[in-house]
């Protein structure tokens, strides 16, 4: 007889344990099995791609089709690779669904109207956005700052930047909260909440496009951007108007919330790094604030996995056939970790150089909100640290929780305590 082992088994994956953890899974798929076939909770099947150079070439493969019309799906997946209700609400034509050449000329026109030099004149509403959540808690010494702070800035900074009216943006801000709590909301939340947005969108964009003037005004609201942005004379329909606003603020809103959110929480979690970072901030520099959230969003970022891909034809990816139809998620926080890219990739280092991250994808479709999602985590993360120096977890690690949910990751709540503040430190 023979004690020879087995082959290796694979963890579980996709469990509570693993939601708090992922990242030993991740390695132990990576170097075992690092383009691996699973069965997802929704019952689709799919590839995981883990290594960093099989993540950056899947991202830029284009035999690798955004569109769910390549899904070579079975009955029981119909529906199961979106979000949930944007088929039945007509939001399907937006840059995650669609492949060149409608994503080349959508991506064109949207890109007009989110422009960095527009992000950049928007800096003082996120700073002022910023400064008016933290006065709402700053004097009571305690905060969940999911809830009171990650949550709300970004939803009401899209929301200006769209230009949905003040009066209307809790609506916003109601919709967008079914949205994110991914199976904890009431049954089929999420898509009413989705219908209603479409609705609210297409009749905004019909008022807008009825009002527009023909000369845009400085700092002129996205919506009306996009209404106005043209190619060759041709304009984007009021359904990819609609389309497209949702998916800036689907999108462009819970990565932000978990930008804050896991980055706060990684920087409570390691002082040593936390302290850096508010010694560089109390002397006025950005350098370290900069890198820092470059290295947050490698190190424990707000997207999970890439949003879903299918193959449209036979294809090889680190060694493994894939065939025409399968769904192939590049799993993000894996390649992230990958230590034949990063040296020490699980320590977290603030001031780290070396950072071709994939946290915002790669290719074609690289995340065309980023620079405003990086406005919005620098702004957030240095004026928390400046206004609230003590900050500290009110929490033990082990009892905190992570929404489930395939292509997102972060965190339920984030209860915090520190000395209250007196005297408020911004405006509304």
């Amino acid at each position: 007889m023979t004690n020879e082992p087995g082959p290796p088994t694979a963890p579980a994956l996709f469990t509570w344990e693993f939601a708090a953890d992922p990242y030993p899974a991740y390695a132990w798929l990576r170097e075992h099995a690092p383009v691996h076939r699973t069965r997802l909770p929704s019952g689709v099947e799919a590839w995981l791609v883990t290594r960093y150079a099989d993540a950056r070439q899947a991202l830029a493969d284009q035999r690798l089709s955004k569109n769910p019309a390549h899904h070579d799906e079975p009955a029981h997946a119909k529906g199961k690779t979106g979000i949930p209700g944007e088929r039945k609400a007509e939001l399907m034509t937006h840059l995650l669904n669609i492949d060149p050449p409608d994503h080349t000329r959508l991506r064109r026109l949207v890109s007009k109207a989110f422009t960095p030099r527009r992000v950049a004149e928007f800096a003082p509403r996120v700073q002022e956005l910023t400064d008016h959540l933290i006065d709402g808690f700053a004097s009571s010494g305690s905060a969940d700052l999911i809830h009171e702070f990650a949550f709300p800035l970004p939803i009401y900074a899209i929301c200006d930047l769209l230009g949905v009216p003040r009066e209307d943006q809790d609506d916003f801000r109601d919709w967008a909260g079914m949205m994110i709590r991914h199976g904890q909301g009431p049954r089929g939340g999420v898509a009413r909440s989705v219908k209603k947005m479409r609705g609210y969108l297409g009749e905004l964009i019909h008022k807008k496009r009825e009002a527009l003037p023909a000369v845009p005004a400085p700092g002129e609201d996205l919506i009306s951007g996009l209404i106005r942005a043209s190619d060759h004379g041709e304009h984007l329909t009021e359904n990819e108007a609609a389309a497209m606003a949702f998916i800036l603020l689907f999108a462009g809103f819970e990565t932000t919330v978990n930008l804050i959110g896991n980055g706060t929480y990684a920087l409570l979690t390691h002082p040593e790094q936390r302290r850096r970072l508010q010694e560089s901030l109390a002397r006025r520099e950005t350098d370290l604030l900069e890198t820092g959230v470059e290295e947050l969003l490698r190190y424990d970022g707000p997207v999970e996995l890439a949003t879903w891909r299918f193959a449209t034809e036979p294809l090889t990816i680190g060694g493994q056939d894939i065939a025409p139809g399968d769904p192939v998620l590049v799993v993000l926080a894996a390649a992230d970790r990958d230590p034949e890219r990063f040296a020490d990739p699980d320590v977290l280092d603030l001031a780290r150089r070396d950072n071709q991250h994939l946290g915002y994808g790669h290719g074609i479709h690289y995340c065309l909100g980023a620079p405003l999602a990086r406005l919005e985590g620098q702004t957030a993360l240095a004026t928390l640290l400046t206004r609230l120096p003590d900050l500290r977890l009110a929490a033990d690690p082990a009892e905190l929780r992570w929404r489930g949910g395939l292509i997102m990751r972060g965190l339920r709540t984030l209860p915090v305590e520190f000395t209250p503040a007196s005297g408020g430190g911004g405006g509304q």
